[in-house]
C-alpha cells in the first residue's frame, strides 16, 4: 500500500512565493496528497492566492495568531488525515516528481523521519543562487547533508522534511524554539529510538534570503541556536558545530599577526580558502559574478554563524543564563 502524505506549509505573509509554491504543486505526477497551509497571523489576505488553486489541488487553509514556524506546524500537523506529514517552507518550489519520489523512498528506506537537500532554481536571481551555494556548498558546515550511506543520523531541516504522523505525536512535535527547532525535533525523535533518513532524489528549490544583510542576521541566529540545542541534546555534540567560530577567532588572529609581528602566515591560509571557494563557485555555477558573490556570502555565512555561535556559548556556559532569559526571541511561551 502507498503511503499517504499530508504536507504542511507554516506562513508569514509572503503570498507571492506562497502561489510560486501551490504552482509547483499542481504539477505533480502523483496527486495524491493534502495540503494543509497555516497562516501564522499574516499581515496579507492569502486567501485570494489559496482560492487560485482550490479546483485543482486538495487544499484546506487555517489562520490563527502568530506563534513561529514551528508551533504553527504543530496545529497544522493535527488537521491532517493521513500517515506521513511533510513540512516545506513557504519559499521554496518542488520538481513534478517530488511526491511520487517520496512515496518510492518510504517503500524502500525503513525510517520514522526523512529529509532532503536544497538547491537553486535556475530562475533565481545572482544573489539567491550564491547564497544558495554558500548554504551547501563542502567549504562551508552547509556541505554536511547526509548521504544514503549514512542514513540514520541525518538531521533533516523543516523547509524540506517528513516525518510519520504517528511519531510526530509522539515525540510532542515541534518544542517551543523558534530557531533551531528542526535539528531540535530531529535529535529528540533519536532520544526516542526513532530513525532519521536522507532522501536523495527529493531536493527542493530553495530561494532563502535576497540579500546579505538579512543573510548575516539568518545565519546569526543559526549559530545562536547551536549552543542551545548541544545543551538540550549533550549526546550529539560535534567538534564541527564550532568550526564557524575557529574560522572567525582565525582571521582576527591574522590580522594581529599582520599588524604586530608583520607576518601572514594566517592570512595566507585564508587567502587559500578564498581561492578554493571562488573556483569552486566557479566550477559549480559556471558563473564569474555568482561566484564572486560566493566568496562574500561564504565569509558572511561563516563570520556571522561563528560570531552567534561565540555569544551564545559564552552566555550559557560562562554566564550560566538560561537560553530563554539569553536569547528570549527564539523561544514562544507554550
Amino acid at each position: 500500500m502507498k503511503p499517504t502524505i499530508s504536507i504542511v506549509v507554516a506562513i508569514f505573509n509572503r503570498k507571492d512565493e506562497l502561489f510560486e509554491l501551490l504552482n509547483s504543486l499542481t504539477s505533480q505526477s502523483d496527486k495524491d496528497f493534502e495540503i494543509i497551509i497555516v497562516d501564522d497571523g499574516s499581515l496579507v489576505d492569502l486567501r485570494p492566492t489559496i482560492e487560485n488553486f482550490e479546483g485543482f489541488l486538495n487544499i484546506r487553509y487555517f489562520r490563527k495568531e502568530n506563534s513561529g514556524p514551528g508551533l504553527s506546524r504543530n496545529f497544522g500537523s493535527r488537521r491532517a488525515g493521513n500517515e506521513w506529514l511533510v513540512f516545506v517552507d513557504s519559499d521554496v518550489i518542488v520538481e513534478k516528481d517530488y511526491i511520487e519520489n517520496i512515496k518510492k523512498d518510504i517503500l524502500e528506506i525503513h525510517c520514522d523521519a526523512f529529509g532532503g537537500a536544497d538547491k537553486a532554481h535556475k530562475g533565481f536571481n545572482l544573489m539567491q543562487k550564491a547564497i544558495s551555494y554558500s548554504m551547501t556548498s563542502v567549504f562551508t558546515t552547509g556541505g554536511i547533508r547526509g548521504s544514503k550511506k549514512a542514513v540514520s543520523k541525518f538531521q533533516p531541516r523543516s523547509f524540506n522534511m517528513g516525518v510519520k504522523k504517528e511519531v510526530f505525536e509522539k515525540v510532542g512535535g515541534f518544542s517551543e524554539m523558534r530557531i533551531g527547532e528542526d535539528p531540535d525535533l530531529s535529535m529528540i525523535l533519536w532520544e526516542n529510538g526513532f530513525t532519521t533518513a536522507f532522501f536523495d532524489n527529493i531536493a527542493v528549490y530553495h530561494k532563502r534570503r535576497v540579500d546579505f544583510g538579512k543573510f548575516s542576521k539568518q545565519v546569526y541566529q543559526f549559530g545562536c541556536a547551536r549552543p542551545i540545542l548541544n545543551q538540550r541534546h549533550p549526546n550529539y555534540v560535534k567538534i564541527s558545530f564550532a568550526f564557524p567560530t575557529l574560522f572567525l577567532l582565525g582571521y582576527i588572529m591574522g590580522f594581529l599577526e599582520y599588524f604586530i609581528m608583520g607576518k601572514g602566515i594566517i592570512l595566507a591560509f585564508y587567502g587559500l580558502y578564498t581561492f578554493m571557494v571562488l573556483f569552486h563557485a566557479l566550477w559549480m555555477t559556471k558563473n564569474i559574478s555568482i561566484a564572486g558573490m560566493a566568496v562574500i556570502s561564504t565569509y558572511i555565512q561563516m563570520f556571522s554563524y561563528g560570531y552567534g555561535f561565540l555569544k551564545s556559548w559564552v552566555l550559557l556556559n560562562v554566564f550560566k543564563m538560561k537560553p530563554e532569559e539569553a536569547f528570549p526571541k527564539h523561544f514562544h511561551k507554550m
